[in-house]
């Protein structure tokens, strides 16, 4: 009688090489799902503070709720991840996250909803969300080759920008024509299923058990440039989160944009974040230049932000398309080398313990989508949208020395 390993081996090796390509599109369903939450939530910010009554201070607390889940929840489900397999972990990420936004449609709405309700609501949102980070990008780097990598986790990665956009051009309009308990339903049902189609296509790969024997250097957690491109991971993603969470405030309260341009524009910072991180993928898979890539990345993204700031400070009520246009080209560069960086950090841990070093990153990346919201506020109140900007320019330059040189050869 086949042992269930025998009979699942089997399995794999039948679907073929190409099945590859089903398994990266299960990756980037179920990212875009996930992030239709994570950063399409956020762009309803202005209807959330109207709707639930909330200061700016109590609307970043709600929005870094669900960033501080994730935070949590990532390494953990990372480290599953790498014991248990892709599929057992992703499908129930993504069924789990579903139930949780159903009942979010049911019992988490004005006028049932307290802050205290709507903040514990978003925080198990994402301590169950943060599965799918980690066990898609390692099933993704299983199924392809060191010369595809990069392509292939950087078009995973434009899940995040996809679900984002997408959350930007539909939930807007939902909340402020429907209101939130469609906004839930709509990304459970995203959820519910991107999960069918990891049920039907997310398998192991035919050569999972021989790569599972053999040892890949350094656990990921002992490993000290792995730390290093982690933290460099998160404090980029910092003034992305900006971007994300306060860019709709941004645009309503100082540009006076309405519904429409704002989600306009939140939407074309999605799109170009998208195309930006495949071309990278392939760039850098041509060149072989990942780690000289990323370095330039982070000069490119600081002064994007700080051209942004100067430009509010001479007068965004002057010139607000112009300025929204600066927002879209800062917005892109700090988006555009996400892909590239989770490759190098994937192949610096090892395929099998890819899922480990990825829940670290995601750790990291979601501390500052927990931080980032309840700082900016402050900021604000002390100084202008300008100074806000500049902090997050400076802070994306810090992220330049803790991303490792270029090899010599």
């Amino acid at each position: 009688m086949a042992t269930p390993l025998v009979l699942k081996s089997k399995k794999a090796s039948a679907l073929g090489g190409g099945h590859r390509w089903k398994v990266l599109g299960v990756g980037v369903a179920a990212n875009a799902s996930f992030s239709a939450a994570a950063t399409g939530i956020p762009t309803t910010a202005v209807w959330l503070r109207s709707g639930y009554h909330l200061s700016n201070g109590e609307l970043g607390l709600v929005l870094g709720a669900l960033g501080l889940g994730v935070a949590l929840s990532e390494l953990p489900w990372g480290v599953l991840t790498d014991r248990w397999g892709d599929r057992p972990v992703l499908l129930t990420g993504l069924l789990s996250t579903a139930a949780v936004l159903v009942g979010m449609s049911l019992f988490a709405v004005p006028p049932v909803a307290t802050l205290g309700w709507l903040v514990f609501a978003m925080c198990v949102l994402g301590l169950l969300g943060g599965s799918v980070n980690g066990s898609s990008g390692r099933a993704v780097m299983a199924w392809f080759g060191e010369g595809e990598r990069g392509l292939a986790m950087s078009i995973r990665q434009t899940a995040v920008p996809l679900g984002g956009g997408i959350g930007a051009a539909l939930l807007p309009w939902l909340a402020s024509s429907h209101g939130f308990a469609l906004v839930f339903g709509a990304l459970a049902a995203m959820c519910a299923a991107s999960g069918a189609f990891a049920w039907r296509w997310l398998h192991e790969p035919p050569s999972a058990t021989h790569r599972a024997a053999r040892s890949e250097g350094a656990a990921p957690l002992k490993n000290p440039v792995v730390w290093r491109v982690v933290l460099g991971i998160g404090i980029l993603c910092v003034p992305q989160f900006a971007v994300l969470t306060f860019a709709t405030v941004f645009m309503h309260d100082a540009a006076r944009f309405g519904v429409s341009a704002i989600s306009a524009t939140m939407g074309a910072v999605q799109l170009g974040a998208m195309a930006m991180r495949v071309w990278s993928g392939r760039h850098t898979d041509r060149r072989g230049n990942r780690r000289a890539y990323l370095r330039a990345s982070v000069i490119v993204a600081s002064a994007s932000f700080v051209a942004l700031a100067a430009a509010t400070a001479c007068g965004v009520a002057h010139a607000p398309w112009l300025v929204a246009a600066m927002l879209v080209f800062a917005g892109v560069c700090v988006s555009a080398w996400h892909g590239v960086a989770y490759t190098e950090l994937a192949t610096l841990a090892g395929t099998t313990r890819a899922g480990t070093a990825l829940g670290m990153a995601n750790t990291a990346v979601y501390v500052g989508f927990f931080l980032t919201p309840l700082v900016i506020p402050h900021v604000l109140a002390a100084g202008s949208w300008a100074i806000v900007w500049l902090v997050a320019g400076v802070c994306a330059s810090l992220a330049w020395p803790l991303f490792p040189k270029p090899a010599r050869h």
